[in-house]
């Protein structure tokens, strides 16, 4: 089996062929690096690659295999986290100078259950600078490009962990959604991204930004992401918020299918621009569910209205807590971050307060939607990739830091909390992937994943492969 075989193959298979001996660690771990090597210059999707530590973890889960040793769910295959999430020996930058070399001492919460069922980890994924923006590039890394077509963009925070998923750079790949950066990326690369519903996955240590960003998968598979998912989640103590109750058994339970399944779909939320060609694939897409056993119709969605207006001011306000970093740090930092922190500059408490109003009325409006439907399918990006270089498309009405215009369908749901996951859903005429958004009521994780497995055996693309 060559190296490209070996770098897209699912993780549930390179699991069971390892487990039983049919697959050396060694061998996989050596051909999805010497792949790497080869075609990552092409894509830059490694913030750290840890080959050496990588090749050691190959050998350590080859003896494990030898001696009889207990074999955990992801033996001996390949995991990358993103540069996001601490990582004791490995350095975690954000994406940008202000952390360069920076050493965590702890890993964040997912890292260790992963090692714990014998995941690998090859390294660390590019982000955009402290996750601001849908755009694939930060001040410390450079752009990170999508494989389908180099120079344009990967996709939000979690681009390099998307892009390596599209590359065929193993099979499971960490990302985390702030307003978007697991599901923009899957729809820029098309490949599957999960965001769960908040809490899900332990978030350690907490961060500022309000409790919207979730931890989650992005692999080439739902079952793959379905498997990853069961392994990262569960209740921990170094987050307050992480649900009490464990996994559901998400691997063996995906194809029990959605017939009965009520659906709603809006290809706009009301209020959202969407290139004709991203609408034209959504609507194909979404025509699909109804051959799928479930009731589907178009629907109004006046709870949408507020978000833009709230969207915009969270993310921008939240954002001023780089403030004290600007008078040493302001000319090496991503220019767009910069405008967006000094948007919010002078904003005060009682306005903060009073837009927090708003978000919770914003919140219980979406969770009463939900009471009569139970999923929700949108366009996931309102654009197919664009040129990594500009953080607008050249057609979108332009702006000095709000990305956000064409990415309205996510961030509603980080601010809810539901589940949603990106799938692919076809390609347009310049051969750039689009992505189906599949939103579930909160907690009902299981039930987006298996949406998600019944469309992707209706509509397989998992073998679809970009040339690089």
């Amino acid at each position: 089996m060559d190296a490209d075989d070996l770098g897209f193959m699912p993780a549930t298979t390179m699991a069971a062929l390892i487990r039983t001996k049919k697959l050396s660690p060694v061998e996989v771990t050596e051909a999805i690096l010497t792949r790497i090597e080869a075609k990552n210059p092409k894509v830059n999707a490694f913030a750290h690659l840890a080959a050496d530590a990588a090749m050691a973890g190959a050998r350590k889960a080859e003896a494990a295999l030898a001696s009889g040793a207990r074999i955990g769910r992801l033996h001996g295959v390949l995991v990358t986290i993103k540069d996001l999430a601490d990582t004791a020996d490995m350095p975690t930058q954000l994406g940008s100078h202000i952390f360069a070399g920076n050493q965590p001492k702890e890993d964040t919460a997912l890292v260790p259950r992963l090692r714990e069922e014998g995941a690998i980890v090859l390294g660390k994924t590019t982000t955009s600078e402290f996750g601001w923006t849908g755009v694939s590039r930060s001040p410390l890394t450079g752009i990170t490009h999508n494989p389908w077509q180099h120079g344009m963009n990967a996709g939000a925070s979690s681009a390099g962990a998307g892009a390596a998923a599209a590359a065929g750079f193993g099979p499971l790949h960490q990302g985390s959604d702030g307003a978007g950066s697991v599901r923009m990326p899957a729809h820029f690369c098309g490949v599957f991204g999960l965001k769960p519903s908040f809490g899900r996955v332990p978030y350690t240590p907490m961060n500022v930004g309000d409790y919207t960003s979730h931890n989650g998968p992005l692999t080439r598979t739902v079952a793959d992401a379905a498997l990853m998912l069961e392994v990262m989640a569960g209740p921990h103590p170094g987050d307050h918020t992480s649900l009490e109750a464990g996994p559901a058994h998400y691997h063996a339970r995906l194809r029990e299918g959605i017939k009965g399944a009520r659906i709603a779909y809006s290809p706009d939320l009301g209020h959202a621009r969407v290139d004709p060609e991203v609408a034209a694939l959504v609507a194909a897409a979404v025509a699909k569910f109804t051959a799928l056993g479930a009731t589907v119709e178009e629907v109004k969605t006046p709870w949408a209205a507020p978000g833009p207006e709230l969207a915009r001011f969270f993310w921008s306000a939240h954002l001023t807590r780089l403030i004290p970093r600007l008078a040493e740090w302001e000319t090496k930092m991503d220019p767009g971050l910069v405008a967006c922190i000094h948007a919010s500059e002078d904003v005060s408490i009682a306005r903060y307060q009073g837009m927090r109003e708003r978000k919770m009325a914003y919140i219980a409006a979406i969770h009463r939607f939900f009471e009569d439907w139970d999923f929700l399918l949108t366009p996931a990006v309102s654009v197919a990739a664009f040129p990594a270089t500009e953080l607008m498309p050249a057609h979108w009405p332009q702006h000095d830091w709000d990305w956000l215009s064409w990415a309205e369908f996510s961030y509603p749901f980080n601010m809810a909390w539901n589940p949603a996951a990106s799938v692919p859903c076809g390609f347009t005429e310049a051969g750039l992937p689009v992505g189906l958004q599949i939103v579930g009521k909160r907690f009902d994780d299981l039930g987006v994943l298996q949406a998600s497995a019944a469309f992707e055996e209706a509509a397989p693309w998992a073998e679809k492969r970009p040339a690089l």
